[in-house]
């Protein structure tokens, strides 16, 4: 039985990833031609697993991560130890390609980083109207957080990677909620792959491939972490979405890029698929429940976290990355 069940699993891989249709850019067009998708290209034909993906190793993956989810992290894991060395996020810029000018991005080095050790990345979005600050606060407690968790054996050492994601070759920053502004986000998915990625693998001890990649992101990150996640399963083995902003289906806002129908992995699920709601959310409101309507119906497996006394702000991205934090690469 178990073996029938690898085959049928396979057979649907492969039909699944025959019928899959290119991202648009709400017009209608294909994002095809850009960047992204020519130097990809080159590498599609990779083994992303040794092993095959089946509904068993998968449930049993997302039975173990829905043993550690909890509502909100406990108050003294935010909060500094004493003789505990906590890191701070360095600022550095990289050329992008995609937008033609030099990009902001602060990255998050573990105590004791060496060169010596490969680390597993971690890169996080911020949103709407925001920059490659907004993570970096200390409301948000990264570095607290993640370093407790780390000197606890509950999270993996990791590199942490806050890069501005708003991408355009000829606005330096966002001007308003409209389009083209959201196509400026949107195009980040180009910026991600083609610079971004090889400008922290080139300067950082940085392990590679999906086992040792996550991407999540806040709001508008939100929808981008999904957008990339989605596109790129073969570079993602984690992925994450907090209050995700809406648009990135048809049907739920203009600009979007997928039908509901690609809301799908079709050469290799996640190993993680964590979305995370506030009850209380006055901006997105339900938007992050259609995201998780639509994984439902494409028989997605996924994590549900709803926090009940959070807002759209970093009172709901702390306990996000509290739960995402303690799953990945573990």
């Amino acid at each position: 039985m178990k073996n029938l069940k690898i085959i049928l699993a396979v057979m649907l891989t492969v039909c699944l990833s025959g019928c899959q249709s290119a991202p648009t850019d709400g017009s209608g067009d294909s994002l095809q031609n850009n960047v992204l998708y020519e130097e990809s290209a080159e590498t599609s034909g990779e083994q992303i697993s040794d092993e095959p993906i089946t509904a068993e190793t998968e449930e049993t993956y997302m039975e173990k991560y829905n043993e550690l989810l909890t509502e909100m992290p406990p108050e003294e894991i935010l909060e500094k130890r004493d003789g505990v060395e906590y890191p701070k996020f360095e600022k550095y810029t990289y050329y992008s390609r995609t937008a033609e000018r030099d990009t902001p991005v602060n990255v998050l080095l573990p105590a004791g980083y060496s060169e010596d050790k490969e680390y597993p990345v971690l890169y996080i979005l911020h949103g709407y109207y925001d920059n490659q600050d907004w993570m970096a606060r200390e409301i948000v407690h990264i570095p607290e957080m993640l370093t407790n968790l780390a000197e606890d054996g509950a999270a993996a050492e990791m590199i942490v990677v806050l890069p501005y994601i708003y991408c355009s070759k000829d606005m330096p920053y966002c001007t308003g909620m409209d389009t083209q502004n959201t196509l400026n986000y949107d195009n980040f998915i180009n910026d991600m792959i083609t610079d971004l990625m090889p400008f922290i693998e080139e300067n950082f001890s940085a392990a590679k491939g999906r086992e040792n990649t996550a991407i999540t992101g806040f709001s508008m990150g939100g929808r981008e972490s999904l957008f990339i996640g989605i596109s790129h399963p073969e570079l993602f083995g984690y992925i994450g979405a907090v209050c995700p902003a809406p648009g990135l289906t048809k049907g739920s806002g203009d600009p979007w890029q997928l039908e509901e129908a690609e809301l799908v992995f079709y050469d290799s699920a996640p190993y993680l698929l964590l979305i995370s709601a506030a009850e209380h959310d006055g901006v997105v409101g339900g938007n992050p429940a259609r995201y998780e309507s639509i994984f439902t119906q494409n028989d997605v497996e996924h994590l549900w976290h709803t926090m009940s006394s959070t807002g759209h702000d970093a009172s709901s991205v702390t306990p996000h990355l509290y739960n995402f934090l303690k799953m990945i690469f573990r």
